[in-house]
């Protein structure tokens, strides 16, 4: 089975350990020149990974469908093509490239991930969460299908499928959550949902696998946003090294509040 390179085959969006929670941004302005037409579909698409990566989503299709006509059954264009349909919202259209990526070659797993991708970009979870099911079926070391399958889980309020999915995400990748790629992919961050709960679920995680630095930092998001039910800090098996931590004192008085 091919193996797809998760940096440059999905969907970015904005890093989880930020705190803005936003989500897509269309961006449509040109800058480059129109592909020339000797280029090869090789440079053509070359240059569109290039515009991608400096988010000129407009000029990137350019290039991508420009090489796509010089070579019509290449499944990784059409799988380019969607992300950046979907970076812009356009939902139809990246379906679409996304559905032909996977007609031409049934075992692209990013394809598939990227297709839940536009299901949840459409609040459409069930959907997504098929999608994104296909693609761990197919590639299940890969930490961020199951993070993306988390935050379809955690839209549903589905909590408890929700950490099951990110804590394998977490298994795999213990950064799979913070990183951001502007030309590949962070894991996708819930939206529409309860965000103290969303932090607090995160701050047991990263305390289960021992990565108490980044516990600490959800827990104080947890307690900023008024998370209800913070008396399990003191009795979850889970939070039991965080709890060890002299940094864990400082926040007690917080916790108590």
């Amino acid at each position: 089975m091919r193996r797809h390179l998760v940096l440059c085959e999905l969907l970015v969006v904005c890093s989880c350990a930020s705190t803005s929670w936003a989500q897509f941004t269309p961006l449509t302005i040109r800058r480059a020149e129109p592909p020339a037409a000797n280029a090869t579909a090789e440079e053509l698409e070359r240059a569109g990974d290039r515009l991608r990566a400096e988010e000129a989503h407009l000029d990137a299709l350019d290039y991508y469908q420009s090489a796509l006509v010089k070579n019509p059954r290449n499944a990784r264009l059409c799988n380019k093509l969607g992300i950046v349909e979907l970076r812009m919202q356009r939902y139809k259209n990246a379906r679409k490239h996304f559905e032909k990526a996977i007609k031409i070659e049934r075992m692209f797993a990013s394809a598939y991930n990227n297709l839940g991708s536009v299901y949840y970009g459409q609040s459409k979870y069930g959907s997504a969460i098929k999608q994104y099911r296909k693609a761990i079926q197919l590639e299940p070391a890969v930490a961020s299908f199951h993070a993306n399958m988390g935050a379809a889980y955690f839209a549903k309020k589905d909590f408890e499928a929700a950490g099951r999915s990110y804590a394998r995400a977490l298994e795999l990748d213990p950064d799979v959550l913070e990183r951001h790629a502007r030309s590949g992919i962070s894991a996708q961050q819930p939206h529409s949902v309860d965000v103290a709960q969303y932090a607090f679920v995160m701050a047991r995680l990263y305390a289960r696998i021992g990565a108490i630095d980044r516990s600490l930092e959800y827990l104080q998001r947890a307690i900023a946003e008024g998370f209800k039910g913070m008396e399990k800090v003191f009795k979850d098996s889970d939070f039991a090294a965080l709890r060890k931590d002299p940094r864990f004192a400082d926040l007690i008085p917080e916790l108590e509040h």
